[in-house]
């Protein structure tokens, strides 16, 4: 393998074998290899790839300090409508995602896993039957792996609401401000991961630390997947390395024509302007210029679209998509949502941005979980790097953008 890289690997089981050799897991419980591996973790400096960017041996440290006979759970919801990762990675390397998930069973003395595909992805479920299948007859799982269909919606991904749906059959996030103690579904001791991170897991533990961090920046080593779509001609999932300038990302989808904005981090994300195109895509990079990576994707908005208008509808689908078990989301998101609608519009009355500005600070770092603060913030990026346009829809002028198609992908029909 010339390069470290997360894509073009076989399908079957066989090809996957062939490849990169059987995955090398313990015989038994044995806590020198625990070590060693949570070690080599550590050494490559892999974080999480669901958004948090949590270092990924932290989080493994201490599922393994909770205790043997617990439940890894494969996170392959995939709620944000406007990423595919997911599902490149469960139908075209099925079996690097669950090798990963055997190597964090052996490593915390998991002894079963579950993988969450969501319902109505029929063909990702049947990609991974197909794998799971493969993977029994010919007894290359130690650790049983168990497909379930948890149901579709924006905040089920979260790995709170996940494991709650598990346990009780509701996906509701759960308000976790000390993340040092375990997650559990009953009294088992759970470890969540993403299908990004454990495939980067499988591959760390084949070719080692140094492989992974070849790439990427210091501070930030190794590949990512970006999920690009919106205003460009070929959208899908590319694997960049960490540091890469935004807009360099963006051309790999071929805009189809300037890009006036970036929206970074999926809908509960940041937009971006032109003057922060070629900062680097990296926590470290866009942190200083108070930018958030989120997930990884990045939505290109073109000439023909208006920003106001498209972030109102954002905004009204994620009000739409809150669990509604907190106020912030039951009654601080569909405010929000009304007067972006209300702006993007041309309707403001004297008081919307002042009311609005409030309305923000209000429902801001006040959730169970973090669904509120993302539309906060993409609501205030949009306000900020839509400011011209603000001051004219404010005073009433008509949009001329306003009834072009969006280049969003959003479930359903959202209107503003």
């Amino acid at each position: 393998m010339d390069r470290y890289r997360l894509l073009g690997h076989p399908v079957d089981l066989a090809g996957h074998v062939a490849a990169h050799g059987p995955v090398q897991l313990p015989v038994g419980r044995s806590v020198e290899w625990q070590q060693a591996f949570i070690a080599l973790l550590r050494a490559s400096g892999l974080t999480g790839r669901g958004g948090g960017a949590f270092p990924a041996w932290a989080k493994l440290a201490l599922a393994a300090s909770a205790g043997a006979g617990g439940i890894v759970v494969v996170n392959g919801m995939e709620s944000e409508p406007a990423s595919d990762k997911d599902k490149v990675l469960l139908t075209r390397a099925p079996h690097l995602v669950l090798d990963g998930a055997q190597l964090l069973a052996a490593a915390c003395g998991a002894e079963e896993i579950l993988v969450c595909v969501p319902t109505g992805r029929d063909g990702i479920a049947d990609s991974l039957n197909r794998a799971l299948y493969e993977r029994a007859a010919h007894r290359y799982a130690p650790v049983n792996e168990v497909l379930v269909r948890p149901p579709s919606g924006f905040v089920g991904g979260q790995e709170s609401a996940l494991a709650q749906w598990i346990d009780r059959g509701k996906a509701r996030p759960v308000f976790r401000p000390d993340k040092s103690t375990p997650l559990r579904i009953g009294r088992l001791p759970t470890l969540v991961q993403n299908t990004e991170t454990l495939a980067h897991v499988a591959l760390i533990a084949r070719y080692g630390a140094e492989l992974f961090r070849a790439q990427g920046t210091e501070a930030q080593p190794g590949t990512c997947l970006v999920t690009i779509a919106g205003a460009v001609s070929r959208p899908g999932v590319v694997e960049v390395e960490w540091g890469t300038p935004l807009r360099d990302i963006a051309q790999r989808a071929t805009p189809a024509e300037p890009p006036t904005a970036l929206l970074i981090g999926g809908y509960g994300g940041t937009w971006v302007g032109p003057a922060h195109f070629t900062t680097g895509y990296s926590h470290t990079a866009l942190a200083a210029v108070g930018i958030p990576v989120g997930v990884g994707v990045m939505v290109v908005l073109g000439p023909a679209a208006c920003g106001l208008v498209e972030s109102a509808r954002i905004a009204r689908f994620l009000a739409d998509e809150s669990s509604r078990q907190c106020g912030p989301c039951t009654f601080g998101l569909p405010a929000i949502a009304d007067d972006m609608a209300h702006l993007a519009a041309g309707r403001a009355d004297p008081a919307l941005l002042t009311r609005l500005h409030r309305r923000l600070d209000q429902v801001d770092g006040r959730g169970a979980c973090r669904h509120p603060d993302g539309a906060v913030g993409m609501v205030r990026s949009a306000l900020a790097v839509f400011a011209t346009d603000v001051t004219a829809h404010a005073q009433g002028e008509p949009c001329s953008l306003a009834r072009n198609p969006s280049p969003l992908r959003l479930p359903g029909k959202v209107t503003v």
